[in-house]
């Protein structure tokens, strides 16, 4: 199997969101990839430049990080149908996409989508997002480095300039190959563009330590906490149904927290991100991870935090109140 190594350069209404085309904030401008053998020598490269057809001038920032210019897309750009039958034929049968961050993979099916491009990808589609990964070996697993962060911190020679496409795949490509690719090789992403269509396309992933769950889309919010998959706490590593400690609660209109307990591996902690699908409607991913003593404690005061206080009363209640000591 080849590794994809991917990146994207795209281009956006120069006067905002507001004037941003509906299912396409970003158009693609152009496409660079390298591929590699499974040892992670480079065996090929791909680059075309693509002619804008919606946005058709530059948002400032683009010209001003990638240093291209109108006139050299609409001249040497080709056409996004094109360049795409062309970079499915380069990357072959048997591949895994790399990137750098979670994005370039959402925006390159977008762009299928509104341009009426056939959609060959696997459901899900799985990925290694090498910037993750990168995190997780040499940083904290929180804060991502930039790629030419992570280019100097691991000694590699900057031959090209970056910030464009094929560049940044090079690049990419050079950073995953001097990682200890087997210590994160488990760790695979999930792009949530197409999403499962019905439930037995629902996916569960098991990494060495937590679960992922990503849903079919719901209705809305009520409609995805009714449903037992997405309410339900199964052990990470023995599979087992958990009893809750804490049931799932709502912080903010994006997040909820709950708490359970498995006899043989101890507390495990949930967290349900509620995300809204390209295409109308709501899905969840659901996470679930071993949880210390200070996480579960931390679990309880946040749960606790939201129940109303036995001596506090509502602005009408205190109202109320005093109509009826004003009537005596």
């Amino acid at each position: 199997m080849d590794y994809i190594v991917l990146d994207l350069e795209w281009n956006q209404s120069p006067n905002g969101k507001e004037d941003s085309v509906e299912h396409l904030p970003f158009e693609i401008i152009e496409i660079g990839a390298v591929k590699l053998d499974e040892g992670f020598r480079q065996k090929g490269e791909f680059h075309r430049l693509i002619r804008p057809q919606v946005y058709r001038q530059l948002h400032f920032k683009i010209s001003e990080v990638t240093h291209m210019d109108m006139g050299e897309l609409k001249h040497r750009g080709k056409n996004f149908k094109q360049v795409m039958r062309e970079f499915l034929d380069w990357c072959g049968t048997e591949y895994c996409f790399c990137t750098w961050g979670s994005m370039d993979l959402t925006e390159l099916q977008r762009n299928m989508d509104y341009f009426k491009v056939p959609n060959p990808f696997p459901r899900p589609l799985l990925y290694y997002d090498v910037q993750k990964l990168y995190c997780m070996e040499y940083g904290d697993g929180k804060n991502k480095p930039s790629l030419d962060q992570a280019v100097q911190e691991r000694g590699i020679r900057q031959e090209r300039p970056f910030h464009r496409a094929l560049s940044d795949a090079f690049y990419t490509g050079r950073v995953l190959a001097v990682m200890d690719f087997e210590q994160v090789r488990p760790y695979i992403s999930v792009d949530y563009f197409r999403l499962p269509r019905n439930k037995e396309e629902e996916v569960s992933l098991r990494f060495p330590d937590y679960a992922k769950y990503v849903s079919r889309p719901f209705e809305n919010r009520e409609e995805a906490m009714k449903d037992k998959t997405v309410n339900d706490m199964v052990c990470p590593y023995c599979n087992r149904m958990l009893r809750k400690k804490v049931r799932w609660f709502p912080c903010g209109q994006r997040f909820c927290y709950g708490l359970a307990a498995c006899p043989e591996h101890g507390l495990m902690r949930g967290k349900l991100r509620i995300k809204k699908a390209e295409y109308g409607g709501t899905y969840v991913v659901k996470t679930i991870k071993s949880a210390t003593e200070e996480e579960a404690e931390m679990i309880m005061q946040r749960k606790a935090a939201q129940r109303p206080k036995p001596y506090e009363k509502s602005e009408g209640q205190i109202l109320r109140g005093f109509g009826g000591i004003l009537r005596q």
